[in-house]
């Protein structure tokens, strides 16, 4: 687990790519836990009519699933990067164990979320709080989550956030939790690992 606090997106995806092309069949697996500042980024499937308002955010196409999406200070983002055969997992099942892995941190602090079927990411009532998006190369992915916080959600007014227009956004401080970013960040990180075992254990 590397804490890496705030850094820029570019130099961090690159990091990732280089780390997953480097890797062998003895690499431990990482989970990076940090914070971009303002950027959007736009998926593989990305369409340029979802950014609905120029603005001077960047915005960077990388090599994720998805559409566009913001990422800012005072928002977790947890990168995994893993070998999927290590924890004898696919690519549908670690989507929902890392909608699971948030779902049930905002449980810890009282509030109800969950996942939808036709739309990856973790919802509070009908507003999105979590969005995800994985690459996966020779068995292995990059990327992950990124969970609204503590931060200005103003940006995702001038996107259809995930493709999705008129798709409400929120943050776990709107839903009531005080709880300090770096603390959520950490205990996300440990709902993940907790997840990820009990599912390569089940396998």
């Amino acid at each position: 687990m590397k804490h890496l606090g705030l850094v820029d997106y570019q130099p961090t995806w690159q990091a990732m790519k280089d780390f997953t092309a480097a890797r062998t069949a003895d690499t431990r697996d990482e989970i990076w836990l940090l914070q971009h500042p303002p950027v959007y980024t736009q998926g593989l499937a990305g369409k340029p009519e979802h950014l609905l308002r120029a603005n001077d955010i960047p915005v960077v196409k990388i090599d994720r699933g998805g559409q566009i999406t913001y990422h800012g200070p005072g928002q977790v983002v947890a990168y995994l990067l893993l070998d999927m055969r290590r924890w004898k997992i696919n690519v549908r099942a670690l989507v929902r164990l890392m909608e699971q892995a948030v779902i049930d941190l905002l449980a810890q602090h009282g509030v109800t979320a969950k996942g939808r079927e036709d739309a990856p990411g973790v919802y509070v009532g009908d507003a999105k709080i979590a969005a995800l998006g994985l690459k996966i190369k020779k068995g292995c992915c990059y990327h992950g989550l990124a969970l609204n916080v503590d931060m200005d959600i103003t940006p995702f007014d001038y996107i259809n956030p995930c493709g999705y227009a008129g798709l409400h956004v929120t943050q776990a401080r709107d839903a009531g939790i005080s709880t300090p970013l770096a603390e959520l960040e950490q205990q996300l990180a440990q709902n993940l690992i907790a997840l990820l075992q009990q599912h390569r254990e089940q396998g």
